[in-house]
């Protein structure tokens, strides 16, 4: 097999440069088609033709402290995103029976907020993620917010396998997204996430605004982080949000995005989260093809994803095999 030249560079050992990471994001015609063959080969030297299946729960909604310009969720914007306290530890658990039954192993428990409440709330949280990993397979995943070490340190202790916290976009965009909390605190927390045991799932979302320089720096800073997966996210608009009405993504921009992450980070677990249909479109299938390893089952935080039957006759279809997180 005759691969694309960054490829045979990538699998004799030489990281992806910054403007090679441009070059993929600007391919076309038969040029993209072979890097992202080349793609789907560094995913398969890496995790052969099995895919990762994980599902979150919506623990916690609304009312965010955060001005997030894409998100439902903030208290700064008007949406018809739905408003809720922290879910019970009963209902948490049930969530990740269902889950678990599905097909997915990697089960994220989500809440809004800028990090996670003291007191009986956070108790509430350790207990159902101590009690998911006495009950089930699935390997729970939190994705609370900004974490301080005493808070990871129980969240750890607690069994939490994997810590969820995206940067979202790279550092010299995130002032035009986000303006309440700093970028260094994102990235102290994935530090701290790590300095306790747990792996670390982090990524971003596209379409923003972001140039293309900015979806490679991206991408190098979770090389630089050694995270352990990558979510990738693609907007979809949410009416009352600042960036209502933005759709400035191709399915093919889409994926030169998730095959630029597979070049970048070669042998870590990259799966395609919100906003995949309406951004892939009738492209969605291509997302394995691009380097993807894994994708979101289920629904999302505030919007809805595909009927589970549909995506488990995709991958049966693609011929790939669905396994845990």
């Amino acid at each position: 097999m005759t691969l694309h030249p960054l490829a045979e560079e990538l699998t004799a050992g030489r990281p992806l440069t910054h403007d090679q990471g441009l070059q993929i994001l600007a391919a076309k015609g038969a040029e993209l088609t072979s890097i992202l063959a080349g793609a789907h080969f560094l995913k398969e030297k890496a995790f052969g033709s099995t895919i990762f299946l994980c599902s979150i729960i919506n623990a916690k909604s609304g009312r965010c402290a955060e001005n997030c310009a894409f998100c439902a969720q903030s208290a700064h914007f008007a949406t018809d995103s739905p408003v809720y306290p922290l879910k019970s530890r009963e209902e948490i658990v049930n969530a990740a029976l269902e889950a678990a039954s599905a097909g997915s192993s990697c089960f994220g428990i989500v809440t809004s907020g800028t990090s996670p409440s003291p007191g009986a709330e956070f108790a509430t949280l350790l207990e159902a993620i101590r009690e998911v990993r006495s009950r089930t397979t699935i390997e729970p995943s939190a994705s609370l917010g900004i974490l301080d070490p005493e808070k990871a340190e129980a969240l750890a202790g607690a069994g939490c396998a994997t810590y969820h916290h995206n940067l979202e976009t790279a550092r010299s965009f995130f002032p035009n997204i986000c303006t309440t909390h700093d970028y260094e605190d994102d990235v102290q927390t994935v530090k701290l996430a790590k300095q306790f045991g747990m792996k670390v799932c982090c990524g971003g979302i596209f379409g923003l605004g972001e140039s293309r320089e900015q979806r490679v720096e991206l991408a190098m800073t979770l090389r630089d982080l050694n995270v352990d997966s990558v979510p990738l996210n693609f907007l979809n608009p949410v009416p009352g949000t600042p960036l209502a009405g933005k759709q400035e993504l191709s399915p093919l921009d889409c994926l030169r995005i998730i095959a630029l992450f597979r070049y970048v980070l070669p042998d870590k677990r990259i799966s395609v989260c919100g906003g995949r249909e309406a951004n892939l479109r009738e492209l969605q299938s291509w997302m394995f093809m691009a380097g993807a390893s894994g994708t979101m089952i289920g629904h999302y935080l505030t919007t809805s994803g595909r009927d589970r039957r549909t995506d488990l006759q995709l991958f049966q279809d693609l011929e790939v095999e669905a396994n845990e997180c």
